[in-house]
Parts: structure tokens; sequence; C-alpha cells
């Protein structure tokens, strides 16, 4: 919810994940490496909290890059981190993982920016949400756009499109 004008976000407003931090940190032992994907990864997948990329795959940290979107899409902003991942970070395997029951698969942009001004009042048709209610066809057009981008198509970088299941934990590859 948008705040009423004039009011500030109040220093206790993260307290609780500051203190959470000042734990993790205290036993914290994975500092001081590079910034490559040692198993040479990147993952593009949704925001969605159900989500745990590095988990889901038997990863553990500094092991892939990760980008998330909504929905999992290759937005402008991830290709950029794509790009950057292959020729910067060591990546030479992309996975494109949309999921399941995810609000961006529930209808297109406009759809979805009717729920919003519904639910919100706040107008927020002729944004780019990259929603569709055919993800098969979303990860497909994904995957090919990827693949034939002019400065990923020439290398040697596997790209494979998959959907994860939230209620299985299963990763099923489509492309």
């Amino acid at each position: 919810m948008p705040r009423e004008e004039g009011t500030q976000f109040r220093m206790n407003d993260f307290d609780d994940l500051l203190e959470a931090n000042k734990v993790y940190a205290t036993d914290f032992a994975d500092g001081y490496f590079d910034g490559i994907a040692r198993a040479g990864v990147c993952i593009v997948t949704c925001m969605d909290s159900r989500i745990e990329p590095l988990e889901m795959l038997g990863l553990k940290l500094g092991d892939a890059k990760i980008l998330r979107t909504p929905g999992g899409r290759i937005t402008t902003d991830s290709m950029v981190g794509l790009i950057l991942s292959v020729y910067l970070l060591n990546v030479n395997r992309i996975m494109i993982v949309p999921h399941t029951r995810c609000a961006m698969a529930s209808g297109d942009d406009a759809s979805v920016a009717d729920q919003i001004m519904a639910r919100h009042g706040v107008d927020i048709h002729g944004m780019i949400l990259g929603s569709t209610p055919d993800q098969a066809a979303g990860l497909r057009y994904d995957v090919s756009r990827l693949r034939s981008h002019p400065l990923v198509k020439d290398l040697d970088v596997e790209i494979g499109g998959f959907i994860y299941d939230v209620d299985t934990g299963r990763i099923h590859q489509v492309l």
C-alpha cells in the first residue's frame, strides 16, 4: 500500500531484517571469492518467494548467477544481465525457469493491469509486464529470442527452457 503523502519510512520498519542479518553474519564464511559463476550457470526465474533457485538445483552460494523477473521472462534488463554473465562471469549454461501457478500466467498484460486497477485503483495499462496465459509459448519465445541474439548465438552457451512446479519442487525441461 502506498504511504500517505508526507510520511516517511521509520528506521524500525527494517529492524527485524537487520537483526536477522546480524545473526546471519555471525557465522558467515562465504566471502572473499570472485564473482564468477563456479558452476557456469545463470538462472532466470520468477521473483516468486516460493522459488529457491540454488537449492532446487543442488547448487550453493557462488555457483550460479540468478536473475529474477516477473514470470521468469526475459526482459530488457535481464538480457543485459545474461550477456554480462556470459562474457564476464563464466556462464556457459542458461536456464530460463518460469513456474506453475504464476500470477503472470493468469492472463495477458491488459488483464493483469485490469486486476491491479480493480483492486487498487492504480492504472498500469501500457506497461510491458510480460504476462501470458500460455507459459509454454512465452518460454519458447524467450529461449528462441536468447538463442538468436547476435551477442549470444555464436557462443558455446547451452540455453534451456524449464518449468518449475511450486507444489512438487520438480523442474521439467520443455526446451
